[in-house]
């Protein structure tokens, strides 16, 4: 079946993205990402959860999208 993605083609995607210099996988084995889980959990209030709801999305997560956004010349760049 065309168009229709099979059981391994997103190895086989990624294979080829980091062929090619994928840049999440160099940024990410230049900035330890970890380091920041400490300070973006204090730095943002998240609820308990007890009222149930979704949970949030991970915090260092979004920290990522946020510098993948800005890039390396300080502004926002919405060609993704």
């Amino acid at each position: 079946m065309r168009g229709q993605a099979g059981f391994w083609d997103i190895d086989e995607r990624y294979a080829r993205l980091s062929e090619a210099g994928d840049p999440l996988e160099k940024l990410s084995s230049v900035v330890p990402w970890e380091m920041f889980c400490k300070p973006l959990a204090k730095a943002l209030k998240c609820s308990d959860g007890a009222k149930g709801g979704r949970p949030p999305y991970d915090t260092v997560m979004m920290f990522k999208i946020l510098v993948l956004l800005i890039g390396p010349h300080g502004r926002v760049q919405f060609d993704c």
